[in-house]
């Protein structure tokens, strides 16, 4: 994303997950880590006062809800199911946007100048982003901002490639209606996240004797996290429909690995090994989750199991569909609706090819 005035570059995290954008920030900073570029530096009239709208629609979205130390500036803080966190105050500036029809918009949006992130030790940890792109569903998230402006509809989509790249966008031209297997949007007790409700848990088409319920889209989780019944339960039935050529083996990357013949260099030289996962959402909405949507290959050359137990990792009582799971298919999260969507295919970087590979 391109922000200020002159506009700068700096490297977002996509986060369904969570609704504030923030950048690291030198406010000045007490603690940060390595980033692709210089820290955002803010001037007090970027600052938002404590008696902002937007900040009352900060606070009241966060658990426990936050408070202002001074009326000059609005707190927030930020703790993540993994333990990273974000302190800082919120600020405006200038998003330079590029809209289909290439011209540019230039609105001022509200985001986090963060001055203390905990992950790691100080200045310890290389990122590869600047901060995080919140595009949650409460108020202060970069699509319900575009949307109170007036730019775009309050509908985001993205599609992740497994070779690398994709694309992201705001607005309801793109995503093809038609062909998109739809389902409602449903209210969690654990919060406001995107979610389709429960599911039920098939392999191999064959349904499992446990759901999944409160199911959540989120792709600012790297891995998919079922809790612990399905998990284990998928666990069982991956392993007893494994060939005798695949070994399990101990790799630092993850918990479930296994070592074949000789090393794999990608998926597609094992997923013949393992089956298909569905979920069931409804009567009529299923995903399909191929071998290469909850695979990873290490840089050992094992093969290992993108799907976690949150419960007992992350204590999450949550089952979360993460950016392993979402490759290689457009996901469309639609707030004008309060619905979710998805369709697999190609995804592609460029627009203009988007409809022709989906």
């Amino acid at each position: 994303m391109n922000i200020g005035n002159p506009a700068k570059p700096y490297f977002l995290d996509v986060d369904t997950g969570g609704d504030l954008s923030w950048l690291q920030c030198d406010a000045p900073c007490q603690s940060c880590n390595k980033v692709p570029h210089p820290l955002y530096k803010p001037t007090k009239t970027n600052v938002v006062p404590c008696s902002h709208p937007l900040c009352a629609a900060l606070h009241n979205g966060q658990i426990p809800a936050s408070k202002c130390t001074s009326p000059q500036q609005c707190d927030y803080e930020i703790t993540y199911a993994d333990n990273l966190s974000s302190l800082g105050v919120l600020v405006t500036d200038t998003f330079s946007m590029t809209l289909r029809n290439t011209s540019i918009v230039h609105p001022s949006l509200g985001f986090g100048c963060g001055y203390d992130q905990q992950a790691g030790k100080n200045g310890t940890v290389e990122a590869v982003t600047d901060g995080l792109l919140g595009l949650g569903r409460g108020a202060v998230s970069l699509g319900s901002q575009l949307k109170q402006q007036g730019i775009t509809k309050n509908v985001i989509g993205h599609c992740l490639s497994s070779s690398g790249g994709g694309f992201l966008f705001f607005g309801d031209d793109i995503a093809p209606p038609s062909r998109t297997t739809w389902v409602p949007m449903a209210r969690i007790t654990s919060g406001n996240y995107y979610s389709p409700g429960s599911a039920a848990l098939y392999f191999d088409g064959r349904p499992l004797a446990v759901k999944l319920t409160e199911v959540v889209f989120d792709s600012g989780s790297t891995y998919t996290y079922f809790t612990a019944q399905p998990y284990q339960a998928a666990v069982s039935l991956i392993i007893g429909g494994l060939s005798r050529s695949l070994e399990q083996v101990s790799d630092p990357s993850l918990p479930l690995c296994w070592k074949g013949q000789r090393p794999f260099k990608s998926v597609s030289d094992v997923k013949r090994d393992f089956k298909s996962l569905q979920l069931s959402f409804g009567k009529n909405a299923v995903m399909v989750i191929p071998p290469e949507n909850y695979l990873i290959v290490t840089k050992d050359g094992n093969v290992c199991l993108g799907i976690l137990d949150g419960s007992a990792l992350l204590k999450l009582s949550l089952n979360i569909i993460g950016d392993i799971t979402m490759q290689d298919q457009m996901v469309i999260y639609d707030n004008e609706r309060a619905q979710l969507g998805w369709i697999r295919g190609s995804c592609v970087t460029t627009t203009k090819s988007i409809m022709s590979n989906i």
